[in-house]
């Protein structure tokens, strides 16, 4: 097949590229195009459209992101397979999630939990904190315990507008960071709820359930992210995944896996899935994956999200979105505790956001990133021999995959010889995963890091992990 027929219409405000998207993913969806159906190629759409091929290959890139279509190499692009396909371990150690402090023999370090402050409009959130403090003295007294209306009115528009979640203003809940929302949760689910984590995982969420108690499963990965069938048979009533950006894997969940997981969550009651969309507002190569929530249309999904890596970590806010039916237990078990976040922090963001300074922060900020993620890019291309690199769609980190046996206590050794800090994949896991850890893998964040720094960081790591190739396997 070398033709589609794709009307683009002056009215449409998309981006051709867009358009293209739209218009097949629907196809796929409705069930118009079928499984393994062979789309056209890049350069005879292209010709066909009469677009440039760059346009074409944008939508495919984001139908691949999202699962709706796969490349075969030396083949082609085809329609993916979507099947509703429905279907245990103690933890034995939990690691120390890596920290930010530079020893004094360190000169850089690649901390993939860091954010770049540098562009941060500190002018703009003085002017509007004055504001606020000049003529909002009520703001001193007690406030809403799920937050201010006006804030949670301007997170649902965003969140709609970018993630594509349905919700009210009276399902959103704010808080003063994800670890006070998952305290909340847990008394609304009920100590004895069977809670599932994919491996490795967010620690500081998983150690939130472990030690309050919470019964806890430990599901598999694969290349999809978390294996539904393994989590039917933990007999888990709660699964907590990154949907859009896993961490530390970087995986994206294709729609496939996707519409496995709502279709767990929706065969027996009091099942839910915990949406954590912790860094969506990056992506470097097409538009933002859609969130789980957006597809779920059995109430199943808790989302929750952050401000602090769109804004700035101090500000400590953070939101989740309750599905009807926790709302109302909520409302019964829950309403009574105060919000976490002062009145005046939350009008001040409230401020910043309907202002639209958040929003043209935050196209900024897409583009430092962007700028810092291809720079990186390029100055690992020596490592291409020894290294497999991954996660460079989305994030603020990327992970560097060991070809040969070495191990990542040897490379992060390494690493510190010459002053550079790294941190390690199996530092996110829950307890010995053989499987996992048979290769070496290395998380590289760059967010704090200027391009000078990077440079010389990836300079010393080279001479000490590639430095001369016959010298290195020779011994």
């Amino acid at each position: 097949m070398n033709e589609l027929i794709i009307s683009f219409t002056e009215k449409n405000e998309k981006h051709l590229y867009e358009q293209i998207y739209q218009h097949i993913k629907t196809e796929i969806v409705e069930g118009r195009m079928k499984k393994q159906e062979k789309l056209p190629s890049t350069r005879a759409l292209s010709l066909y459209l009469q677009v440039s091929r760059s346009t074409v290959s944008l939508a495919y890139d984001q139908l691949l992101a999202e699962g709706y279509i796969e490349s075969r190499p030396g083949s082609g692009y085809y329609v993916n397979t979507l099947e509703n396909l429905y279907k245990d371990t103690r933890v034995k150690k939990v690691a120390v999630h890596p920290k930010k402090e530079q020893n004094p023999g360190e000169k850089i370090v690649f901390s993939p939990v860091g954010v770049d402050l540098s562009q941060f409009p500190y002018r703009t959130w003085r002017k509007i904190t004055r504001e606020v403090l000049s003529f909002e003295e009520s703001l001193f007294t007690g406030g809403d315990a799920q937050g201010e209306y006006s804030l949670r009115s301007s997170i649902r528009k965003y969140l709609h507008a970018a993630r594509g979640v349905n919700c009210t203003e009276e399902q959103i809940i704010i808080g003063a960071g994800n670890e006070y929302l998952l305290m909340l949760l847990q008394k609304l689910l009920g100590i004895h709820t069977k809670v599932a984590f994919e491996n490795p995982t967010y620690l500081k969420a998983y150690r939130s359930f472990y030690d309050s108690g919470f019964p806890v499963k430990l599901i598999s990965m694969d290349k999809k992210g978390m294996k539904v069938t393994q989590l039917e048979a933990s007999g888990a009533q709660i699964a907590y995944v990154m949907p859009s950006h896993q961490y530390p894997t970087g995986i994206v969940m294709p729609i496939g896996r996707r519409l496995e997981l709502l279709s767990w969550a929706d065969a027996s009651p009091e099942r839910y899935v915990i949406e954590d969309d912790y860094d969506s507002e990056f992506r470097h190569k097409g538009k933002p994956i859609p969130s789980l929530q957006s597809t779920d249309s059995g109430d199943n999904v808790i989302y929750i999200g952050t401000f602090s890596k769109a804004v700035a970590p101090a500000i400590r806010v953070s939101y989740m979105v309750l599905p009807n039916s926790l709302l109302q237990r909520y409302r019964q078990q829950g309403s009574y505790l105060s919000a976490t976040v002062s009145r005046v922090d939350q009008r001040v963001l409230d401020a910043f956001m309907q202002g639209g300074f958040f929003e043209r922060y935050l196209n900024r900020m897409r583009k430092v990133y962007r700028v810092k993620h291809d720079r990186l890019m390029s100055l690992l291309k020596p490592f291409e021999k020894r290294f497999r690199i991954t996660g460079e769609w989305a994030g603020l980190h990327l992970l560097l995959t060991a070809k040969d046996f070495v191990t990542e206590k040897e490379l992060i050794e390494q690493a510190a010889t010459v002053g550079v800090r790294v941190f390690g994949m199996s530092e996110n896991l829950v307890g010995q995963d053989e499987q996992i850890q048979q290769k070496a893998t290395i998380i590289l964040g760059y967010a704090e890091l200027t391009e000078q720094e990077m440079e010389k960081g990836v300079e010393l790591l080279q001479k000490v992990w590639i430095g001369d190739e016959k010298e290195r396997y020779n011994g």
